[in-house]
């Protein structure tokens, strides 16, 4: 098949579906994660590794928020590549990628205070975790600006479409590096702590109460992440595979239009992270005591904090 000879554009009523969803997401999300925001700079005390997380993960929802009325904007008038296309791409991606990023190091945090607590107390505080965080916004800038500057795009293509079908490595790269690994990283933490909060057993019955309610939390933000994510990434890959092998035009555009709708699927995710972070704290906090009881000596164990399970 001649490879030039596809066009790949998304579906004509996609800009409206957009509209329709990406409304009360912007509002309910930043609504949500300015008051979030407000309240872990302004209201709480002592900074704490999840608090400096939460912070982070708040504003890279805030700015992927702000990006999804001009995104919209963009595929609704057809608007071809331009340098403001390429900044407003790059904002997106950068916002979405650190999203991932923060919730997989919270999911690793949380189950470094749960499973080690001993050795938690060395390698955890709210200035690693501020330095890890800061890490990671320079690295996933300063990759996305090299890779957009290098983005073979030309001037007849659409803001945030892959009109051609030739195969895209940096795809296939973000879809491993950007999702896949983080996603069994999260995988794998959330159902290690699982498995030790339903190990514990308590005479206390509301302490037992208060030990189900944070596994079912973790298991929520677990299946959040899941099904907001995967089918985005799933069908990036498929749509690389399909690029690839030189599937006819037809079977990639309707990959290409399974994309955009996971990609509204995966923005809601804003809301979601904002939505965990006012009931799960308490719960959290007030199990904490016996998990790390059963885990340390009494005599080291009175300081050790257990993150909370939002991401």
């Amino acid at each position: 098949m001649n490879l030039s000879s596809c066009n790949i554009s998304q579906y004509e009523s996609f800009p409206l579906v957009q509209l329709c969803v990406y409304i009360p997401v912007f509002l309910l999300g930043v609504l949500l994660n300015t008051l979030a925001l407000w309240v872990f700079c302004c209201k709480l005390g002592k900074w704490t590794e999840t608090r400096v997380y939460m912070v982070n993960l708040a504003v890279a929802d805030c700015l992927l928020l702000f990006t999804l009325p001009l995104k919209t904007l963009f595929q609704f008038h057809h608007l071809r590549v331009s340098s403001w296309c390429l900044v407003l791409e790059g904002g997106y991606f950068i916002n979405r990628l650190m999203s991932i990023a923060i919730i997989t190091l919270m999911a690793a945090d949380r189950f470094l205070a749960i499973k080690y607590p001993l050795k938690a107390k060395v390698l955890r505080s709210p200035l690693k975790a501020g330095f890890a965080s800061g890490f990671l916004w320079i690295v996933i800038i300063c990759v996305t600006a090299l890779i957009k500057r290098l983005e073979d795009r030309g001037q007849d293509e659409f803001c945030f479409e892959k009109s051609s079908a030739k195969p895209s490595v940096i795809t296939l790269c973000a879809v491993i590096v950007g999702f896949l690994i983080p996603l069994l990283i999260v995988s794998y933490c959330s159902i290690q702590v699982i498995a030790e909060l339903t190990r514990k057993k308590d005479e206390n019955c509301e302490r037992e109460k208060l030990i189900r309610k944070a596994v079912y939390i973790v298991s929520a933000n677990m299946a959040v992440f899941i099904i907001c994510f995967l089918p985005l990434y799933l069908g990036h890959l498929l749509r690389f595979v399909m690029d690839s092998i030189s599937s006819n035009c037809s079977a990639i555009q309707r990959v290409n239009n399974f994309v955009h709708l996971a990609s509204v699927l995966a923005n809601t995710n804003c809301c979601l992270d904002a939505i965990f972070y006012y009931f799960v704290n308490k719960e959290f906090k007030e199990a904490s005591p016996k998990l790390v009881k059963s885990k340390s000596e009494a005599n080291e164990e009175a300081d050790i904090q257990l993150p909370c399970v939002a991401h």
